[in-house]
């Protein structure tokens, strides 16, 4: 299951140092046989320590963790919506992907010019966000001029109920509020999902702070406003210092872990995102385990055995008989799998069994 990310913001925000950042770090496209990375694109490992610590156990050959996809999106201006700097480019890319991660400059620095003269991080989301707006404003006009004759003449209840949704979604716009931001029924919105609208796309912010700051990143009154706003929205925001961010990718791990403790920080900025994106789109991981490789394995939350034996191989889910399953806590705890069978540890779960966060599997079937 791929996760993908848009990386958006104003010129000089630190949008680029960040994605230098990914691109120094991603990981080895030799590992990814059957994908093209584009040049706008980086693929980077979702940081796991239960991963590690099972790798550590098991000493497999190999050591797989599940990966995130971040892709750059350039040429956003003013104007973005009616074709302004690459804005068709930049519209047709952020459609496809499943987050935006909202890169908001915090930091004052005289040597790097911002755009507007000044930096103001509400004033810059509310550009960006003014933007997409606006083109989603015009994808749902477009299909408004198309659906209301049908729903009138016909009194066709589905096209009547669209037509409702569309216009309570072209009243919000209209007002620069994002349709995420707008309550409506979610199975409503299920049924206008082919129309990508941008402003429907979860959000992380991302505040770009000075080094001096990251620490006590609240020191920073740009990012405690960034702060307010997410709350308000209900998103996350995740303090980075994008120079940083470049620094540490260019170290070894225990180089990186050196450098984070001098700083006084627990954890890159980029895990944090990574990890900040994976909670926001409910994905969650299981593993698998073995002296060939330990990997790990994402699924949406709420998925079923056979869903999630799908994940690996679709002969899995169509051949599912169960699934050995233990949790990784039991495992570290316990040691090994013939303590956790002597504790009654172990289960064979069958066809309803919802997969849990951190699940050790071994699935049975049969084709």
């Amino acid at each position: 299951m791929s996760l993908t990310a848009g990386i958006v913001g104003l010129p000089n925000v630190g949008k680029s140092t960040l994605f230098n950042a990914i691109t120094n770090s991603q990981v080895e496209a030799a590992n990814y046989p059957f994908a093209t990375i584009n040049p706008n694109v980086g693929v980077v490992e979702v940081p796991d320590k239960r991963l590690d610590n099972l790798s550590d156990i098991f000493k497999p050959k190999r050591t797989i963790h599940t990966t995130f996809e971040f892709t750059d999106i350039a040429g956003l201006v003013k104007g973005a919506s009616k074709g302004e700097g690459l804005g068709n480019q930049f519209l047709s890319n952020i459609r496809g992907v499943d987050a935006i991660c909202h890169v908001v400059r915090c930091f004052e620095n005289d040597d790097i010019t911002h755009v507007e003269g000044s930096v103001d991080p509400l004033r810059d989301i509310e550009t960006i966000n003014l933007e997409l707006c606006l083109a989603d404003l015009a994808v749902i006009e477009g299909r408004l001029g198309r659906i209301e004759k049908k729903a009138k003449t016909g009194k066709d209840s589905d096209a009547l109920k669209e037509v409702e949704l569309l216009k309570t979604l072209q009243s919000a716009l209209e007002q620069g509020i994002p349709a995420r931001l707008v309550e409506v029924d979610a199975e409503a919105l299920e049924s206008i999902k082919s129309f990508q609208l941008l402003t429907l796309k979860p959000v992380i912010y991302i505040a770009n702070i000075a080094e001096e700051e990251i620490a006590d990143p609240y020191s920073n009154v740009h990012f405690a406003k960034v702060e307010a706003l997410a709350k308000k929205e209900n998103c996350t925001v995740v303090p980075i210092c994008a120079e940083i961010e470049e620094q540490l990718s260019g170290l070894s791990s225990e180089e990186k872990d050196a450098f984070l403790e001098d700083l006084g920080i627990g954890q890159s900025g980029l895990d944090h995102v990574i990890q900040s994106a994976y909670t926001l789109l409910n994905l969650r991981t299981f593993f698998t385990v073995g002296e060939d490789e330990c990997r790990a394995w994402t699924f949406t939350k709420g998925m079923l055995a056979p869903q999630c034996a799908g994940v690996i191989h679709t002969d899995f889910e169509k051949g599912f008989i169960r699934a050995e399953t233990f949790s990784y806590d039991d495992f570290m705890q316990y040691g090994s799998e013939t303590a956790l069978k002597e504790a009654g540890k172990l289960r064979l779960e069958g066809k309803d069994y919802v997969v849990q966060d951190g699940d050790i599997m071994h699935f049975r079937f049969n084709v």
